[in-house]
């Protein structure tokens, strides 16, 4: 029996660091805090300056480009965050894996593709445009999304469809 992840309540667990040396944790870790804070006091500006210095430390040692303002649902898991890139305006939900070298953007300034809840993306996988991904959808590996997903789908190949 499959039991679906959930695509609304977050799993927390997966994103905790689980040892000092652990970057894609740490990076997720310095968004959230950076994230959290309040920056219109000087402490908060100080504190904020803080976790974005952090923040750079961790996408120099993951070679990944997440910027600070982008909305990411709990319980996100980058097990090799090695060259991920998602633009500043994309919204990500909860429980969602991403691997290595994936690339989640649109050409538009504001405006950028939306992944729904536990959502996995394979490796290479380019999201592009102002699309959304539907809910427990799989992305295969190298696949180039520019149409909308549905839920419970898998797409692949260039451009990508459903298999």
């Amino acid at each position: 029996m499959t039991t679906l992840v959930s695509s609304i309540i977050p799993d927390w667990e997966r994103e905790r660091p689980r040892k000092f040396w652990d970057p894609s944790r740490k990076l997720l870790l310095s968004i959230r805090k950076y994230q959290a804070i309040n920056k219109n006091s000087f402490s908060g500006k100080l504190i904020s300056k803080y976790w974005v210095f952090i923040h750079r430390f961790w996408s120099v040692i993951t070679g990944a480009e997440i910027d600070l303002s982008c909305q990411i649902g709990g319980g996100l898991l980058i097990p090799h965050p090695n060259g991920i890139v998602i633009h500043a305006y994309a919204k990500i939900g909860v429980n969602c894996l991403i691997f290595q070298q994936v690339t989640i953007g649109s050409h538009e300034d504001f405006k950028a593709p939306v992944i729904r809840g536990h959502v996995d993306i394979g490796a290479g996988a380019k999201i592009l445009g102002i699309i959304e991904v539907g809910e427990h959808a799989k992305i295969g590996a190298n696949a180039v999304v520019v149409k909308n997903v549905e839920a419970l789908t898998t797409v692949v190949g260039i451009p990508a469809k459903v298999v």
